[in-house]
């Protein structure tokens, strides 16, 4: 294979997960295809180091369609296509822009979240500090026509 290899990672929670803990990445690949070619493809279309790779190949699942038509019932068998992962572990120090969207929205609705609290945080004083007494009850007597 002269050609360079352009796979294509797996965006999951739990893949989210791996990357955040321990900078283990998830990619999709081609069945025939093995570690140092996933390296080398990892590496030169990122630019990062690769510390490690480890492949695990999946069996599709069996899946059958039920097709009702007129009176006939036809039962068909199939199967999903296999999957191939590839999980590359990087070297210190690197890590993939493959999540940067994630962690960027959740940083602009912390930022959003942070401004609301200071706008209610700031209406509450507002509003505590224009707020006067309230007497209520009985009648404070300090006019000359109550002492009479």
């Amino acid at each position: 294979m002269s050609k360079t290899l352009f796979i294509k990672p797996r965006l999951s929670e739990q893949t989210y997960a791996l990357a955040q803990k321990d900078r283990v990445y998830v990619f999709d690949i081609p069945k025939n295809i093995n570690k140092q070619i996933i390296a080398k493809a990892v590496a030169d279309q990122f630019e990062v180091t690769v510390e490690s790779v480890n492949i695990a190949n999946s069996k599709g699942k069996a899946k059958r369609t039920i097709s009702i038509t007129g009176k006939r019932r036809s039962n068909v068998i199939g199967a999903r296509k296999d999957i191939g992962k590839a999980y590359v572990k990087l070297a210190k120090g690197f890590s993939l822009p493959v999540f940067a969207a994630v962690e960027e929205a959740e940083s602009k609705e912390e930022a959003a979240q942070k401004q609301i609290d200071k706008a209610v945080e700031k209406q509450t004083e507002k509003e505590q500090k224009s707020a006067k007494p309230v007497r209520r009850g009985i009648r404070l007597l300090g006019k000359k026509e109550d002492k009479e």
